[in-house]
């Protein structure tokens, strides 16, 4: 065992280390950590204020897909939960790369947080939410990005599957958590962003706004332990801000497309 592996050894948050990602009871545990962890709710709260901020006015409903262990009702209060399994607090059980259960235009937006990257069929995502999105509303969603930062981090020091060169948007589906490729957003998005559009006629690619590249780092996620305590959050956002640095080492991204 490298030197790396034990020392992420020591750091794993005991009441989730031995638990397998595609248990639910993982869900519930994380749902703890990040309401306990200080740091790391600021993370997902700027997170979902971001997502809500971008939902429209008008009518329809507005889908979270992936809702996991988070707390994004608290920005939207009708908002519609749905995960692949039932757990606490979730209004439906969907998979999101099989036929959605909604209406033609019955949603205004769709909102997720590290998602994407767990969909082995993202195609199929796009195509079901053309037809339940009404036009103007939108997919917004926070994912992984790649940069030459991230790429290191992603590859070397994070558990779940990498591969930005690949060709395909596709990965052997294994488990809704354990089958992933942290690389799909950026290779859709911004690889691929001519072929997404041709594609993807009633898309428009409205925002993509990378940032982030030590926070989330800094505040151990939802497996380790927390490097730095919660009253430093709005001084470690400020230093990646300010630095210059925020864009080309970012490690995730803001992203949102928007129906015609």
């Amino acid at each position: 065992m490298n030197v790396l592996n034990r020392l992420k050894n020591k750091l794993c948050i005991p009441e989730t280390a031995d638990l397998s990602l595609d248990d639910p009871a993982l869900t519930a545990k994380r749902r703890e950590v990040i309401q306990n962890k200080g740091f790391l709710h600021r993370i997902y709260t700027e997170w979902y204020g971001l997502l809500s901020v971008s939902v429209p006015s008008g009518p329809g409903e507005v889908l979270e897909v992936g809702s996991g262990g988070g707390f994004m009702r608290e920005f939207i209060p009708d908002l519609i939960t749905s995960d692949v399994f039932p757990n606490h607090g979730v209004d439906m059980v969907m998979d999101a790369c099989c036929q959605w259960p909604f209406d033609e235009n019955q949603l205004k937006a769709v909102l997720m947080v590290d998602v994407l990257h767990h969909l082995p069929v993202a195609r199929t995502f796009f195509r079901e939410a053309e037809v339940a999105v009404r036009s103007n509303g939108v997919i917004a969603m926070v994912e992984p990005w790649v940069t030459p930062w991230s790429h290191f981090i992603y590859s070397r020091l994070h558990h779940e599957p990498f591969m930005p060169l690949t060709q395909e948007w596709t990965f052997p589906a294994k488990g809704p958590l354990s089958g992933a490729d942290s690389a799909l957003p950026w290779k859709i998005f911004y690889r691929d962003r001519r072929l997404f559009e041709k594609e993807f006629l009633k898309w428009d690619i409205a925002t993509i706004q990378p940032f982030m590249p030590f926070s989330y780092l800094l505040s151990g996620g939802v497996s380790l332990r927390s490097f730095f305590p919660e009253r430093l959050y709005g001084l470690v956002r400020q230093v990646e801000k300010w630095s210059g640095l925020e864009h080309r080492l970012a490690m995730f991204a803001y992203i949102v497309l928007r129906r015609k």
